[in-house]
């Protein structure tokens, strides 16, 4: 039987799985608070060629099709791919039940073979695992976590109460991710240094110059100018605002503050950053960067013209008036060309130059 048969008869048995409880007992409030106080940051082992990747769809459910695609091309960049059990399990627009998908989780960080953990795609539902996460094991077991957009939940979750350092960045690449996004993953994953440099896209830099309709989106400015440092907390605008107010929500007070979004309207981007800033004000931040938000410029465009805000104005009225450095546009979102970003990692942002410098290894040799 080959792989893509493989693949077809595990999406029949995930279909047909009816989830037990998880493994682990689910978190209570309790032992969720008592982690969080005694957690410090915990770094994976660097990625290196030969390595064991463990697939996992915490989102949205994916073809067989798909996943090989992934999975070869894993394998041609020189790693050992493991699907989780659940990988083709469905369940409206998710990929399975949050318990299914909660144990594939736990599959892969109890797997001493397993080097790092991948997701999928994104998609919405990830914030249903929260509550269900043995968050001591992840500890206990730290390892390579990537991907972004929906698995910004993951990512808050993970570092609020497991210390562990994950990577918002591509979810699993297929044949179409540019070589920027694969170089810039190489050097946060596989070459640690005391201090990087991260560089933007030539491309996007191109795209906010063009004529090109939507071109503003791409444009990187700074908003308010300045030097800061702090550890880097952030994600997905939509995500993140969903999760304030419950247990898993950031702290940004001292912290550099990353923010990305795809097809909002620029009313509703406006509506999430009130969210958060009546959370945890934006002055709180050591600073703000804010990634490429794609095909939000238009978004929600009224058909009979009625005057709307502006994506820029959005933006500005958040952050223009800040007494911390902000910048917008650097290359990292629902975007081709995007960089690797550690959380929990030390930083220096620069809104003057439009840099970022991780001043820590984001990764460990041992």
């Amino acid at each position: 039987m080959n792989r893509r048969d493989l693949l077809l008869a595990a999406s029949a048995a995930a279909s047909a799985f009816i989830a037990p409880r998880a493994h682990a007992a689910p978190a209570s409030a309790r032992s969720v608070g008592r982690l969080t106080r005694a957690a410090s940051i915990i770094k994976p082992r660097a990625l290196k060629r030969g390595d064991l990747i463990g697939l996992v769809a915490p989102s949205g459910g994916s073809d067989p099709a798909y996943v090989e695609a992934r999975v070869k091309h894993l394998e041609g960049w020189g790693f050992r791919v493991k699907l989780s059990t659940n990988i083709l399990a469905v369940r409206g627009n998710t990929a399975g039940t949050p318990q299914q998908r909660v144990a594939d989780l736990h599959e892969m960080f109890r797997n001493r073979e397993v080097n790092a953990i991948w997701a999928l795609r994104g998609g919405s539902g990830a914030s249903q695992m929260l509550p269900l996460i043995d968050y001591k094991l992840i500890r206990h077991n730290p390892k390579i976590f990537i991907g972004f957009s929906d698995i910004t939940a993951l990512h808050l979750a993970i570092l609020k109460h497991s210390g562990l350092v994950t990577f918002h960045g591509p979810t699993a690449p297929g044949p179409t991710i540019s070589d920027y996004s694969m170089t810039q993953l190489e050097a946060v994953l596989m070459h640690p240094r005391d201090q990087t440099t991260i560089y933007m896209s030539d491309k996007n830099r191109v795209e906010s110059e063009s004529a090109v309709a939507g071109a503003a989106e791409y444009r990187i400015r700074t908003v308010t100018a300045g030097v800061a440092e702090g550890r880097l907390v952030g994600g997905n605008l939509a995500v993140l605002s969903a999760l304030i107010g419950t247990p898993y929500a950031p702290d940004w007070r001292g912290a550099l503050l990353f923010l990305e979004e795809i097809r909002e309207a620029p009313y509703r981007i406006d509506r999430m950053l009130t969210q958060l800033k009546q959370s945890i004000p934006f002055n709180d931040a050591a600073g703000v960067m804010l990634g490429v938000f794609r095909r939000s410029v238009d978004a929600g465009a009224p058909a009979d013209g009625e005057p709307r805000l502006s994506l820029e104005q959005a933006i500005d009225d958040h952050f223009a008036g800040l007494r911390v450095p902000a910048a917008y546009g650097f290359s990292f979102g629902h975007i081709t060309n995007n960089f690797t970003i550690p959380l929990g990692i030390r930083a220096r942002l620069d809104a003057g130059a439009q840099t970022l410098t991780l001043l820590e290894a984001a990764v460990s040799n041992r």
